[in-house]
């Protein structure tokens, strides 16, 4: 099977065999992974993770990405011969995905690992999916020392940021939109290779809260749950407006109180609950919006978040619904075509498959997909880290600039030991 790129035809196929067995609990899930860049997908201790490779697609710019990649993973379901004596969401064929933002840019991947071990409400399992194509990559895990990491600038410089959100504001005030979401990028360099196993591990240990994930290169520990499908069951985790925690009680609590009371944050929130709702509704048969929006908070900043919990009205997959929600005005913005457009012009960058789905999906169509935030791509000793705010009428450039260094701590850390 392998590593497949997708060029107009879909790729020559090959039966997999898939294999699930009940097994006892491994306890923590990323300790004594066999391979420098696993996948993962972890929630307060549950989820998957995965090694190795029975098949891989990577897609180019100019396809349809999500079409392509419900369509080469139906085809492997189709033909695989499986056997599940678990029968839970997450056991049998399961692919890990991570889509590029921007449907113009290529690098889309959906990998199908050789091995996976999962746990879920207190049962665990292991699947094994052949052949297994990959070469195994065995190494101890070491630390990171924080000395041995150097930080250089990104695609803008801050003051260039800066100067982008300034005009994106200008443009919100003149009416062609009412809200955009900028990022800007920032480089780490290591002394040796940068072991993905050590950042997950950091990563779920400080933000259990948070859906740690690994996929490609791709490696972070989003707050923000795109959808979840079970069934006919589905739910989405709405987040749009930030703010950073206190050092003291007193300080924490006036902030939290600031950004409930915000303007600028609750309209920035209230575009993206809008655009969850709009596009959920006519995939459901009843859709229900938490009253809100709450506080959600993590270790370093805190959110303003809305639940959204739905039936859906077919038997769409996690991925279709992953492919109808994105992107979401929360990393985006609201006129969708006119905030992407704004994107591609003042940003100066490729965001590449960050802000992108991300999660995985199994031959019944369960999965959960997230949005790839508080991540970075990492390729050998590099490492480039993600941040970006949702800029509005009231957005203060100076603000959004400390709000994205708050954004980039948990990565920074997880780097840094």
């Amino acid at each position: 099977m392998g590593i497949q790129q997708y060029d107009g035809e879909m790729p020559a196929r090959s039966a997999l065999t898939v294999r699930t067995v009940k097994v006892p609990d491994p306890g923590d899930l990323l300790v004594r992974l066999p391979d420098l860049a696993p996948s993962a997908w972890i929630h307060r201790g549950d989820g998957l993770v995965g090694w190795g490779e029975a098949a891989r697609l990577t897609i180019p710019a100019g396809a349809d990405r999500f079409a392509v990649g419900a369509s080469w993973l139906a085809r492997l379901c189709a033909d695989a011969d499986v056997c599940d004596d678990v029968g839970l969401p997450g056991t049998g064929l399961v692919a890990f995905g991570s889509f590029t933002f921007d449907p113009a840019v290529g690098g889309s991947v959906l990998i199908v690992p050789g091995t996976i071990v999962a746990r879920r409400a207190g049962v665990a399992w292991l699947t094994t999916i052949t052949p297994d194509i990959s070469e195994r990559r065995v190494q101890a895990s070491a630390a990171i020392p924080a000395a041995e990491v150097r930080w250089s600038d990104g695609s803008l410089t801050a003051p260039e940021w800066e100067q982008a959100v300034n005009a994106a504001v200008t443009r919100i005030k003149a009416g062609e939109l009412r809200k955009v979401v900028l990022a800007r990028d920032l480089y780490a360099t290591a002394s040796e290779p940068i072991d993905t196993r050590i950042l997950l591990a950091r990563l779920a240990a400080r933000a259990p809260d948070c859906y740690t994930f690994s996929c490609a290169g791709l490696v972070g520990a989003t707050p923000e749950l795109l959808i979840r499908r079970e069934g006919r069951d589905v739910t989405s985790l709405v987040l749009a407006g930030t703010m950073g925690r206190g050092g003291s009680q007193a300080d924490d609590e006036a902030l939290s109180a600031a950004l409930l009371a915000s303007a600028k944050n609750k309209e920035e929130h209230q575009y993206s609950v809008e655009s969850v709702r709009d596009l959920l509704t006519p995939l459901c048969h009843t859709l229900t919006i938490d009253p809100g929006p709450f506080l959600l908070q993590m270790a370093d900043y805190q959110h303003l978040a809305t639940s959204v919990t739905g039936e859906l009205a077919s038997d769409a997959s996690a991925l279709s619904l992953a492919a109808s929600l994105h992107p979401t005005a929360a990393i985006c913005g609201t006129p969708t075509e006119v905030a992407l457009n704004l994107i591609r012009e003042l940003e100066d960058m490729n965001r590449g498959r960050y802000s992108g789905p991300v999660g995985w999906v199994d031959a019944r169509g369960n999965g959960e997909w997230g949005i790839a935030l508080r991540c970075g791509e990492i390729d050998g000793a590099r490492a480039r880290l993600f941040a970006g705010c949702g800029i509005v009428a009231g957005s203060q450039a100076e603000s959004e600039l400390a709000e994205t260094e708050t954004k980039f701590r948990p990565m920074r850390r997880a780097l840094e030991g």
